[in-house]
């Protein structure tokens, strides 16, 4: 075994250590609606990820989902949410232990930072618009992290030489135009029942800038 995935773990417990939130845990502790969301967060995404299929055996993808998660906690909250199934998912024997760091750096930090990167610029940038928030912020940053997302997975599978570059492209990244929409839909759908039903638990929403503000 190479030492890139001892490398994966240390580097994910640094960020972990250096992005944990302190307002979350008084949060969860006082707050049962918070409870439900961020439990109900875990057994979705556990579940979401446990739906994997492939080509071959070690190249398996799924969805990630992982932008209406960055949008509804922001990205320190996100990358710890996200930890959880993660481990549920090595614990059940459906992820090796031994990459799970490697795994959670290429499968959420990245696209978390990624997904947050992208709102930020179209928050800035762009009309603040509920329209701009749900297919700029939302759906096509989700089809962004799905993108990066792969690419960093088959890199860094490449670097630890059991397949070659020619064959990881062949039978996992050519599977990324096959999910790029659904994968956009995913985050895309979800965010709108969210900011529609429950904009409260979406922590990047602002209701007077993307509509208060913009009808006036």
């Amino acid at each position: 075994m190479t030492m890139l995935p001892w490398a994966g773990w240390a580097v994910w417990l640094v960020v972990l250590f250096f992005s944990y939130p302190r307002e979350f845990y008084p949060k969860f502790k006082h707050q049962k609606d918070y409870q439900h969301l961020v439990s109900g967060t875990v057994v979705v995404l556990f579940l979401l990820w446990s739906l994997r299929a492939g080509l071959v055996d070690g190249l398996k993808v799924h969805f990630l989902a992982l932008t209406v998660l960055t949008l509804t906690h922001g990205w320190r909250i996100a990358i710890w949410i996200a930890a959880v199934p993660g481990l549920l998912l090595a614990v059940f024997g459906i992820q090796d232990w031994q990459d799970l760091g490697l795994v959670n750096l290429t499968s959420v930090v990245v696209p978390v930072l990624i997904s947050y990167w992208v709102f930020l610029l179209s928050y800035r940038y762009l009309t603040r618009h509920l329209f701009i928030y749900i297919f700029v912020a939302a759906f096509f940053n989700g089809a962004l992290s799905q993108v990066v997302h792969m690419l960093l997975t088959g890199s860094w599978i490449w670097l630890e030489g059991e397949y070659s570059w020619q064959y990881i492209v062949d039978n996992y990244l050519l599977l990324i135009p096959l999910l790029l929409f659904p994968e956009a839909l995913l985050n895309g759908m979800s965010t709108t029942l969210l900011v529609v039903y429950k904009p409260e638990w979406v922590r990047t929403f602002y209701e007077r800038d993307y509509i208060y503000q913009r009808d006036k």
